[in-house]
Parts: structure tokens; sequence; C-alpha cells
């Protein structure tokens, strides 16, 4: 939570007290309960803002090692493709030296060493069961691409939620002070939006990326 909204969260706590142990007219009664209420809902509030954080940070945790993973998927999948086109090129050109070669003895161990090769060079390309051929890194990397669009989605709905939620304690802490009802329902307003932000993330953090919205 940041020091701005504990500041303000300070200063609330210090007027419900300063309204509590001052002196009042008529009214006092009535401000404090209504200032009582305001306070629950900016706990509440404030609870709701550290769950958004903590998420969000586990989310942008997971999206970081996710990326990494998909990074080094990618790298060892660079690295097949260069060690077969490599293997590739030596064995087309052995075919070919093959081919001139007057030694029938000589031609069957260039072809034989051709032959083997070219089988490195298709395990290469696919190996289901060491699953480190190409095709096999390709699908692994875009899974971990897939999973860390995923986890940072969620972690951008988390933010947008935590701003949410920060701006609603900000509006019911001045309402404390001000005693205008409206910042109280602004307050509502936002924490409720903070909610569906949460929920975006937590069930279907895509769907707002899908439309375009944020």
């Amino acid at each position: 939570m940041s020091h701005g909204v504990h500041a303000v969260q300070h200063g609330v706590e210090h007027q419900i007290e300063h309204e509590e142990h001052g002196h009042g007219g008529r009214g006092k009664p009535v401000a404090e309960s209504r200032n009582k209420k305001i306070a629950l809902l900016i706990s509440v509030i404030a609870l709701f803002l550290a769950l958004a954080e903590m998420f969000g940070k586990s989310a942008q945790t997971e999206g970081i090692s996710l990326n990494i993973k998909a990074s080094d998927a990618w790298n060892f999948f660079q690295a097949k493709t260069i060690r077969q086109t490599t293997l590739r090129t030596a064995a087309q050109a052995l075919a070919l030296e093959a081919a001139s070669a007057s030694d029938e003895a000589s031609k069957a161990a260039l072809l034989k060493q051709v032959d083997d090769w070219l089988k490195t060079v298709a395990r290469y390309e696919s190996d289901p069961a060491e699953k480190d051929g190409r095709k096999e890194l390709r699908a692994l990397a875009e899974t971990y691409e897939h999973q860390r669009d995923i986890y940072l989605a969620r972690y951008h709905h988390y933010e947008f939620a935590s701003a949410a939620y920060q701006i609603g304690i900000v509006l019911a802490s001045a309402a404390v002070i001000t005693g205008i009802m409206a910042l109280v329902h602004g307050a509502i307003g936002l924490g409720v939006v903070g909610l569906l932000f949460m929920a975006f993330g937590f069930f279907n953090p895509q769907y707002l990326h899908s439309l375009h919205l944020i």
C-alpha cells in the first residue's frame, strides 16, 4: 500500500479520535456514527487493496519466471536449428563427394555417414522420446509464452484494481473530514470497480485485452 494512502488513513483515525474525545453539539453522535461506518468502509477497501497487491506481485513474479523459461526454450530451439543446418549442409557436401567416388567401399562408407547425419538432422527436427527436437521446443516455448501472457494480464488487472482501491480510500478518507457523502458513494463505486478488475484478472484475464479496453 502506498505511503500516501497510509498518511490519509492516519489522518482519518486522528480525526475520528478527535471527534470522539472533543466537545460537540447534538450532531456529534450522528457524525461519530457516520465516521465509524466510513472507517469500516476504508478498512474493507484496504483489505481488498492488500489482496490485490499480493495477487499482483505473485502474478508478476510468475510471469517473469515463465518469460525466462520461454527465452531458454527459444535459445535451445535456435541452437538446434544451427546444428541442424550445419549438419544438413555437411551431409549434402558429403553426398556430392560420394557420388564422385570411384571406390565402391569408400562410396558406401560416405553414404552411410550421410545417412547417419540425415537421421540426426531428422532427430533435431522432432524427437518425441527426449522432447527436445525443434518441433517440441517450439511448442514448449509457445506454451510458456501463452502462460506468461495470462499471468501478465492478471498482473495488469490487479494493478488497475489496486489503483481503484487506493483512490477509493482517499475519497472515503476525505468524506470523514469534509462530511460530503458523495465522496463515500464514489469510494464504494471504485471499490466495486476494483472487485470487477480482480474478478476478470482471476477468472478471465485476457477478456478485456481481447476487447482492446486495457
